[in-house]
Parts: structure tokens; C-alpha cells; sequence
């Protein structure tokens, strides 16, 4: 069984879909362009400063000023527009329960990642929550957050979370990575990424963490 697990924040431990879509379509209209929120949930999971130019074609000034336009909307009113998923809570209690260590890795401010999980009851169950340190996009990268994590980890460890770059991160820091099918990434997104293991739903990912764990 694995002692210790890390969890992906936005679409793995709470659904983020209103405050990341709108902030980022408010960040969008700085510069003219006009997108429907729901068009843009491609956002949720990867550091703003890939996203932009991967999806807009921003260079590094108008990838900072996006930035700052996206966190004006998300500081104030975005991050409260998060909504835990249904269960996991008491997923994460049972877990705590049976003696496993719980860490967060999060490209997300860590200092966001921190008042989120407060505001909503969860920071009480992991051991560190480690997001990424402002206004560094080398401390955001993926696999950067899990290495910090890892610093207070017990092995086994594994990853959850529900994008290609959760998969990715983990992989290039030695861990395996269960991909999640209730948050934004899709089973083709997962499998080429090379998933260890997918979870439907939180049924699915419970029976992975308590019952099943890592092959012998």
C-alpha cells in the first residue's frame, strides 16, 4: 500500500471550473479577445504562463499583465467560487484514519492553495500543502512542486491528480501517478500521457488508496 499521497489541487480535491474560467476570461478581455467562460476550462490545471502562449500565442510581457489580470479577479472573489467534490472529504478522513500521510502539489500560489483548503475544512488533513512560490515559473513547474513535497514524504508515494501535467510531474520526479476521470483531463489525455492507473470517480480512487495500492 502506498504511505503517502499527494493530491493535485483544481479538479482533483475541488471543482474550480467558475472562478478560473472567469478570471480568465477577464484576463482575455484586457487584450480584446472575447470567450465564452465555458470555452476556457483548457485553463484549469497548467501554470497560467504555459497556458497563454500555448492558447493565445502571449509573449512573456502580455503573459505578466494576463497574469496580474487573471489573480486581480481570482484574488478577490475567484477562489471562493471553488466547490469541494462531493465525498471528498470523508475520503480524505479515511485515509487520515488509516495512517496515511496526505500532501497537496499544486501549481496554484501556495498561499491560495492554503486559504482555499481552510476555507473549506481540508488543510486539517495533509501534512504540507505545497503550491508554487509567487511570481517564480521555474517553482510552479509540476514536477518542481512534487519534489518539494516529497521532502516530507514516506514511501511509497503516488500522485493523484487529473491532468496530463499531473502525469508528467510525477513521472519526472519518480513517482507514479493515478489520473482522475471526475476532474478536467480525459482518459485519451491521461493514456498518453501514460497514467499508471485512472480512477473514474472517487469510488474508483478510494478502492486504488485503501484496498488496492501499487503492484507487489
Amino acid at each position: 500500500m502506498w504511505n503517502t499521497i499527494l493530491f493535485d489541487l483544481d479538479g482533483t480535491l475541488t471543482d474550480p471550473k467558475e472562478g478560473i474560467t472567469k478570471a480568465t476570461a477577464i484576463a482575455l478581455e484586457h487584450f480584446g479577445i472575447h470567450e465564452d467562460p465555458e470555452n476556457l476550462t483548457h485553463f484549469i490545471g497548467p501554470p497560467l504562463d504555459e497556458s497563454f502562449p500555448e492558447f493565445y500565442g502571449f509573449d512573456r510581457e502580455q503573459v505578466l499583465v494576463a497574469t496580474e489580470k487573471f489573480r486581480e479577479y481570482y484574488v478577490r472573489q475567484g477562489w471562493l467560487e471553488n466547490i469541494p467534490y462531493p465525498g471528498m472529504g470523508e475520503l480524505l478522513r479515511d485515509l487520515k484514519a488509516a495512517g496515511k500521510r496526505l500532501l497537496v502539489a499544486t501549481s496554484k500560489p501556495e498561499v491560495t492553495a492554503v486559504r482555499i483548503l481552510e476555507h473549506f475544512g481540508m488543510a486539517e488533513y495533509f501534512d504540507r500543502i505545497c503550491g508554487a512560490p509567487l511570481d517564480n515559473q521555474e517553482g510552479a513547474r509540476k514536477a518542481n512542486v512534487i519534489r518539494r513535497a516529497l521532502s516530507c514524504a514516506e514511501a511509497p508515494a503516488v500522485m493523484v491528480g487529473d491532468r496530463r501535467h499531473d502525469v508528467a510531474g510525477a513521472h519526472q520526479a519518480g513517482l507514479a501517478c493515478i489520473g482522475v476521470l471526475y476532474g478536467y483531463g480525459s482518459r485519451e489525455e491521461h493514456e498518453a500521457a501514460g497514467a499508471d492507473f485512472i480512477a473514474e470517480d472517487l469510488t474508483q480512487l478510494r478502492r486504488l488508496l485503501l484496498h488496492a495500492g501499487p503492484p507487489q
